[in-house]
């Protein structure tokens, strides 16, 4: 991770290998650095939408095995998915704080099998890039990484290493959205998402993702701000289930323990609703009937989770 290293990406590619190469990216990301888009072979624009269909829509069109990811997570995903079917390697350039590119945790594309796990083995991790968000969005996405290392702390996998890095990028997120935005330190603010996604890919998901993905595939709400939403009421469920490492997070987030809550919601600019973010009441039982069924949720959270601890949530978060 560097300052400017989008700037000098074409050339910091070819330094690693990476010459002949397929580009998946957005309009967004590719205004900002049009130079790598001259660098590829071809450049595939990622849908909106859901990862499954939006990898499966460009599937067809991608031949390279080499393929470069700039953008958000959805981009980064969508490369993952595609590779894992087509089989090849991706090289990601993030530009959010979605931790896409530290793990192997990825969907398929809609219609194929393959097997899931591809990790971006290239990453170019530039500080102003990863941050350039506007600030709301900036603290939803930070909110993301966030709930990559509160979520991987108490799963059984979880080990000393995990945790570490978990905590240590949680102090870092929090520090950096405690400044000014003109005073941020966007390095530490990056740095911070990446450990927090090296957390997760080591030890796992649990209460937090399920929940927080499941309402996004079935409400179709949009990811970071259902993450930022979720996230503080998950943390004040988790406080009984694994109270040593809550009072861990807390401390890394220089809060008490039972005011980790509001601590998470100051640092998401203010309290997100998942009311607010077009979801509808309709959805609800269907999100508690497919989080229900998905196994990281017993298998993964502490304490036996029941229905009706799910629609608490829900609610407390609506």
């Amino acid at each position: 991770m560097r300052e400017r290293l989008l700037a000098e990406a074409r050339e910091v590619l070819a330094e690693e290998g990476w010459e002949d190469f397929e580009l998946l990216s957005t309009d967004r990301a590719l205004q900002g650095a049009p130079a790598i888009a001259d660098a590829a072979v071809l450049t595939h624009l990622v849908p909106p939408g859901p990862v499954p269909e939006a990898s499966a829509a460009i599937l067809e069109d991608v031949s390279s095995k080499r393929l470069v990811a700039f953008g958000g997570g959805r981009v980064i995903d969508s490369a993952k998915a595609i590779a894992a079917v087509r089989g090849g390697e991706v090289a990601a350039l993030p530009t959010t704080l979605s931790g896409a590119e530290m793990t192997g945790i990825h969907r398929l594309p809609a219609g194929h099998e393959g097997a899931s796990g591809v990790r971006p083995s290239l990453v170019l991790a530039d500080p102003e890039a990863m941050t350039s968000l506007p600030e709301p969005e900036l603290r939803a996405t930070a909110m993301n990484a966030l709930a990559h290392a509160a979520d991987s702390l108490y799963t059984p996998i979880a080990d000393e290493l995990s945790r570490r890095s978990a905590l240590s990028g949680a102090e870092l997120i929090a520090r950096a959205l405690d400044a000014e935005p003109a005073e941020r330190d966007r390095s530490e603010l990056a740095l911070g998402a990446l450990l927090s996604g090296h957390a997760i890919d080591s030890a796992g998901l649990a209460m937090h993702h399920v929940l927080s993905q499941t309402v996004v595939r079935t409400c179709d709400t949009p990811h970071a701000e259902t993450n930022a939403a979720i996230l503080p009421v998950v943390m004040e469920e988790m406080g009984a289930r694994a109270p040593e490492q809550i009072e861990a997070l807390a401390r890394a987030l220089s809060a008490e323990p039972d005011a980790i809550r509001p601590r998470i919601e100051e640092l998401a600019g203010g309290r997100r609703r998942l009311g607010e973010l077009g979801a509808e009441r309709e959805c609800v039982d269907r999100v508690l009937e497919a989080a229900m069924a998905r196994p990281e949720l017993e298998h993964m959270t502490p304490g036996h989770v029941r229905r009706e601890d799910l629609a608490r949530v829900i609610e407390e978060a609506w």
